[in-house]
């Protein structure tokens, strides 16, 4: 029975797996879509002889397109931000408290 069920399973979720990207097509040339975290756009690619490929509309996700933006869905938790380039960030209504005092005198030879 579980083998049953789990064949079940694993043959309904393949469909869910295996979704492909939108068609970029000529009407939808401008249009943006969000591709493995990258913004890709649908243009139009000229082919040439060169290339050995056809004029065809496709979906440009190169390295000089940006990031997707973040899903607002997601809120981000308040506190203390992680070093960023060895600085410390402080949160927003961070106030400071009073110092550990003067400091103590520098090790080293005495005056002559």
């Amino acid at each position: 029975m579980r083998k049953i069920l789990l064949a079940c399973f694993l043959l309904f979720s393949l469909p869910l797996a295996a979704q492909e990207p939108p068609q970029c097509t000529e009407a939808r040339e401008g249009q943006l879509a969000c591709m493995a975290g990258k913004q890709c756009a649908c243009r139009f690619i000229p082919g040439g002889s060169m290339t050995g490929r056809p004029d065809r509309f496709a979906w440009d996700c190169g390295i000089n397109r940006p990031n997707c933006p973040p899903d607002p869905n997601i809120v981000q938790q308040p506190g203390y931000a992680p070093p960023v380039g060895g600085v410390w960030v402080n949160p927003p209504n961070f106030t400071p408290g009073p110092g550990p005092g003067p400091m103590p005198p520098r090790p080293g030879p005495g005056p002559r």
